[in-house]
């Protein structure tokens, strides 16, 4: 069978625009050449992949089960194009980076400018996913390092290394009237009016075991997927939320914000640097890994 890289670009790529034209403009192609790929694929493999939908072309359950290995093995190739290049061209290349909100937001900016003045020819490309995600694209190789906030795990085709602990704690304003207390009971924090992050966030899988363990339900008014936007809400002195101390740090420095530890709280949550065990390490990654490590051990 011949399975080029040219057939399994044309999968993804008509995949993701539903339509012959824009596939064969990204790839530099005529559009009887693509549907001629298409066709050929197709029939090596004896099974639809695509079919007419109005005026889109739509994956079958057959398109989706290969259109799996196809971005994986899209995304070696380019992977591999990517490290060989590296050596050609000392201290030039491209690194990208996943993280989920915490690290990108509180740990990263100063370490990917400390990077950048080192190695000012390398590009550093970051991408902001919740934790869950970032695993999922280390998996699918679109992605060389991934620095993510979750509890320990054990992912297999991961190789992960915890920098540091990410502490969850109870955060709300000088107003609120849990302020006034310097001991808190697991019942009069359940009991509060809590803002919630969104579901995929590890920090909103970690606030729904704490209540699970003490019996609770939550009282939540807001859901909101932004950190920053659970922030704001709480200097209205309503409302309480399970914050990454980092994350709060300067809030509470500057008297806007309060955080107590959780009661009760047996979980942890770290911050792990992680990346494909069958990933080749490159000049660029271990460079970049032993700057990170450098810093949060400092």
């Amino acid at each position: 069978m011949n399975l080029n890289l040219i057939k399994l670009q044309i999968v993804e790529l008509l995949d993701k625009h539903k339509k012959i034209t824009p596939v064969a403009e990204a790839l530099g192609l005529k559009q009887p050449t693509v549907t001629y790929h298409l066709k050929n694929l197709e029939e090596q493999l004896g099974e639809k992949l695509f079919e007419p939908r109005m005026d889109k072309m739509i994956l079958t359950e057959s398109g989706r089960a290969f259109l799996h290995y196809a971005v994986k093995i899209n995304s070696l190739a380019a992977e591999a194009q990517r490290v060989v290049k590296e050596f050609g061209n000392a201290g030039r290349g491209t690194l990208k980076i996943g993280a989920s909100y915490v690290p990108a937001t509180y740990l990263l900016p100063r370490i990917l400018g400390e990077f950048s003045e080192r190695h000012p020819r390398t590009t550093i490309s970051l991408t902001v996913k919740p934790s869950l995600v970032i695993k999922e694209m280390l998996l699918n190789h679109e992605i060389d390092i991934g620095i993510l906030s979750t509890e320990r795990f054990e992912q297999p085709g991961l190789l992960s290394t915890s920098l540091c602990e990410d502490e969850l704690v109870l955060v709300f304003s000088p107003e609120h009237p849990l302020a006034s207390r310097s001991v808190l009971q697991p019942a009069e924090i359940a009991s509060a009016s809590f803002i919630l992050h969104d579901m995929e966030s590890s920090t909103r899988q970690l606030t729904n075991k704490w209540f699970q363990q003490g019996g609770f339900t939550p009282r939540a008014s807001l859901l909101l997927d932004s950190l920053e936007g659970i922030k704001q809400s709480l200097l209205g002195g309503k409302h309480v939320s399970f914050i990454s101390r980092m994350a709060v740090e300067d809030e509470v420095s500057r008297g806007k914000l309060m955080m107590r530890s959780i009661p009760n709280y047996p979980f942890q949550r770290h911050i792990f640097c992680s990346y494909h065990r069958e990933r080749f390490f490159s000049p660029l990654m271990g460079l970049f890994m032993d700057l990170l490590r450098s810093r949060e051990q400092g």
